[in-house]
Formats: C-alpha cells, structure tokens, sequence
C-alpha cells in the first residue's frame, strides 16, 4: 500500500534493502534482546528485526501509518505497535521487567537532539542505541575536542554514551531523498559515570557557558560560572595555556576543572 510521507513529521523512509540488512546486523541482536524501534515507519525494518528476536515493540507517531502497520505485521506476533511520540514513552513505565534494551530507530532531522535527550533519560533500561542521524549531526556526535564538530553536545554525549559511526547511507537510499547524507550510528551507554546528578548538573552549565562563544578565552567565557582563581589552579594544574580557549578542552579537562582543589 503506498504512503504518502508527512513533511511536517520529517518522515523519509528508507528503501534500500541492503541498507536495511545492513543496520539489522549492525545492532547484533540476539534472541533474548528486547528491541525498541523508534519510528516504525512502513516496518521494513521492523520485519527484519523480528527475525532476529521475539520482542519487538515498534513505535510510530503517525496514526495512519501505525494502522497500516497494526495490519502488515499482523502475522509477527512477536511485535507490538504502539501509537506514540517517542517523546511522550515512559520506557520505565513500559519496560517494567526489561532491562538493556536496545533502541533501533531512523529519527527525524529536525527532532533527533530531543529524542537523544529524551532517551538518555532511560538509560537505566537501555543497553545501547543505534539510530540513523544526519551525517552531520553525527560527526558532532563523535568529534574530538578541537575540532570543528567539537561542541556542548557532543561533550553532553559522551559523557553518557560511546558513540561510533558505524556507516554512511547516501540520500539516495531514502524516499522522498533529503537533501543530505546520513549517518549509522551506535550509542554505548556507559555504566559508571563520575558524578552525581547534582555536579552533573553544574559540569554541563560549565560546558555550555564555555562554548557559548567559541572565540572567547576559557576564563572569559566562565566569567560569574568559575571563579578566575580555580580557573588558575585549573590551568596551572594540568600545564595548559592561560589563554585556551574552551573548545580545546577534552570532556575530561572539563570534569577536571569542575573537580579541582
């Protein structure tokens, strides 16, 4: 049956079977994994990854298109469809008994930030992440500090996940074709994290306020956020210049700033 794509969703289904095969394998599921897709959409995906593991819940926002798939998928039992904003699903409420789950999905351009952030607030319960992202957005995702993709986000995510690229996937591989290539991605969660939840809070007030403006010195850009003597002792500490400027600090830098004496 053919649908006809929602712009205002930022819906772009991908039609490569290959591509598809590819992702699939790429996630490594096992037949005890509970698979969370994300943007079921037409359920190409969501087919193969029943064959890999009897549970599998597919959430679609699209109320038409999630009876279109109730229907297709009608002879897997081992899928659920839920007609949900991703935004809205509670994972604790709904994966009461389930733990590391793996989270599969192809996520709107416009959206993908607040569906990572949503996400990671389940963290607990996810195992890992594997999402197709814009090229772009990934290479920040996975930057190095320094780099021209290096930024708030990209320190934000990595101190929760381990983010690899796994591939690229040309726009020809998606209908109707964005205007951009995309990115294969695997978001490890990361178990042991070295702070609480209160100096988590003023690390990443620290990193926002350091890239705010990139051109700035680190101490004029934490200016009322850092004392100018912890700056210092930052500094001298770790024998970096007196004149760095934020963007050139590694996560760890930032956590070691927040940590210093």
């Amino acid at each position: 049956m053919y649908f006809r794509p929602k712009k205002y969703l930022g819906q772009n289904f991908l039609i490569d079977n290959n591509i598809q095969r590819k992702i699939v394998d790429a996630c490594g599921i096992t037949p005890g994994d509970t698979v969370l897709e994300v943007g079921a959409g037409r359920g190409e995906l969501t087919k193969l990854l029943a064959l890999k593991t009897d549970k599998v819940f597919a959430l679609e926002i699209d109320r038409n298109l999630s009876s279109i798939l109730q229907d297709n998928l009608s002879a897997l039992p081992q899928v659920k469809v839920i007609n949900q904003d991703v935004l809205q699903f509670n994972l604790l409420n709904f994966f009461k008994q389930s733990n590391r789950i793996k989270v599969v999905g192809n996520l709107p351009y416009y959206i993908t930030t607040p569906i990572i952030v949503h996400l990671l607030q389940f963290r607990d319960k996810i195992g890992s992440i594997f999402v197709t992202i814009q090229k772009e957005f990934a290479q920040r995702m996975a930057a190095l500090e320094g780099s021209g993709d290096w930024g708030a986000f990209s320190c934000y995510l990595q101190y929760y996940t381990e983010p690899e690229i796994l591939f690229y996937i040309k726009s020809t591989c998606f209908r109707p074709r964005p205007k951009v290539d995309s990115a294969f991605v695997r978001l490890e969660i990361k178990r042991d994290l070295p702070l609480d939840e209160a100096r988590e809070k003023r690390l990443f007030r620290i990193i926002r306020s350091s890239f705010q403006q990139r051109r700035k010195t680190l101490r004029n850009s934490l200016k009322g956020v850092v004392s100018s003597s912890r700056i210092d002792r930052f500094l001298n500490q770790h024998n970096l210049d007196m004149n760095i400027r934020g963007e050139k600090l590694a996560l760890e830098d930032f956590i070691n700033l927040l940590n210093v004496d």
